[in-house]
C-alpha cells in the first residue's frame, strides 16, 4: 500500500499474509481481524498455510525505488517501507524461498529503507544465514548481516518481553535497531542503558477489545529515551486516554478505567467527554476512541526518528 496512514512509515508492503500468535500483544491482532473479513481463506495459526501476495504487489517497491529523486524532492529524505503489516518476515511457517525472494527485492531497492518488525527476533540471524546459503551470497555467509537499507525491530508489550528480546536484537548487525512497544501493556521499569536501541515506537491498543495504557508507563519510557538520546515516537493512545486528550468535544460517551495499583478497574457507566475534562487524575483513563484520543502526550506530539549511520546516509537518502 502506497501512502500508508501509519505514522512511522511511508508505504506498507506485504510479501505474504498470515501468522501465529506468540504473545499477549497478539490477542487482538488487527491483521487477523482484517484478513478474516477480506480473505476468508487466510487462517492464523501454526501449521496453517501462508498466502503469498500477487506479482503486482511485489512490483510496487521497485516502482517506489525508481521514484527516489521525486520522493526526496518532496520529502527531503528516503522513503520508509513497513514490511510486513499482515505477517512476520521471520515466521517459521513462511517458506524459505519466499524470504529469499524478499531479501533479493530489498537488495534491488537500495533507495528505500525497509522497516522489518518482528515478534521472532531470535530467528533473524539463523534465517539470514539460510537465505544467504540459498542465494550463494558468499559475502553475507562470511559475515552474516542484514542489508544496509534494513531497520530491524522486535515488538514488545512489557518488561518481561523487553528483557527477552533486547539482548537478541543487539546480536543482529543492522544499521538501525528499534523497538515497537505497542500495545504497551505494562511498565518497562528501569531500562539498562546498554540495551537501548536507536529508536523506539510506543503506543496504546485500539479496536473493540483494547486494553488501557497507563500514562506513567509512557512518561517514564519517554524520559529514559531522552536521557539516553534515543529517538522517541509516540504513535497513539489507542482507545483509552487521559481526559485532557479528548479536546473538549462533548460528542460521545466514554467508559472509565481506573488503575488500582496492580490492575485496571473498569466502570461500565459512561461519562460525557466534558465530565472527563474536569478530571486531572492520571490514574483514570476514558474510552472515547482512537481518533479523539489522538497522539499527544502531555500536550506534545512526539515524532522523532533515528539519526541513520553506516554506509547509507540521509544525504544518499
Amino acid at each position: 500500500m502506497e501512502n500508508t496512514t501509519i505514522e512511522w512509515a511511508d508505504h506498507t508492503f506485504n510479501p505474504f499474509i498470515g501468522c501465529t500468535k506468540v504473545s499477549p500483544g497478539c490477542d487482538h491482532c488487527y491483521a487477523e481481524q482484517l484478513m478474516d473479513k477480506r480473505l476468508h481463506k487466510v487462517v492464523w495459526g501454526a501449521g496453517q498455510e501462508r498466502i503469498r501476495t500477487s506479482t503486482a504487489t511485489w512490483r510496487e517497491p521497485v516502482r517506489w525505488n525508481a521514484q527516489h529523486a521525486e520522493f526526496v524532492a518532496a520529502h527531503g529524505r528516503r522513503q520508509r517501507v513497513f514490511c510486513a503489516s499482515l505477517a512476520d518476515v521471520f515466521d517459521n511457517e513462511v517458506p524459505e524461498a519466499w524470504r529469499a525472494d524478499l531479501f533479493d527485492l530489498i537488495d534491488r531497492t537500495p533507495n528505500l529503507d525497509w522497516l522489518l518488525l518482528t515478534k521472532r527476533v531470535g530467528n533473524v540471524m539463523r534465517m539470514i544465514n539460510e537465505t544467504a546459503t540459498r542465494q550463494f551470497d558468499l559475502e553475507r555467509l562470511h559475515e552474516p548481516r542484514l542489508p544496509d537499507n534494513v531497520w530491524i525491530g522486535p515488538t514488545m508489550i512489557n518488561r518481561d518481553e523487553m528483557f527477552r528480546d533486547a539482548d537478541k536484537l543487539l546480536a543482529v548487525p543492522a544499521r538501525v535497531r528499534f523497538w515497537s512497544v505497542e500495545p504497551m501493556l505494562g511498565d518497562l521499569g528501569e531500562i539498562p542503558l546498554h540495551l537501548m536501541p536507536d529508536w523506539v515506537i510506543c503506543g496504546g491498543e485500539s479496536g473493540p477489545h483494547a486494553r488501557p495504557m497507563h500514562p506513567d508507563w509512557v512518561r517514564d519510557f519517554r524520559d529514559q529515551c531522552a536521557k539516553a538520546d534515543v529517538a522517541f515516537l509516540f504513535k497513539q493512545w489507542g482507545e483509552w486516554a487521559p481526559g485532557e486528550n479528548c479536546g473538549g468535544h462533548a460528542m460521545r460517551d466514554a467508559r472509565t478505567a481506573e488503575w488500582l495499583g496492580n490492575g485496571w478497574h473498569f466502570d461500565a457507566t459512561t461519562s460525557t467527554v466534558a465530565e472527563c475534562l474536569r478530571h486531572d487524575d492520571t490514574l483514570k483513563l476514558y474510552r472515547y476512541g482512537k481518533k479523539l484520543a489522538g497522539r499527544k502526550l502531555d500536550g506534545r506530539t512526539y515524532d522523532d526518528f533515528p539519526k541513520t549511520s553506516g554506509s547509507l546516509t540521509d544525504s544518499l537518502a
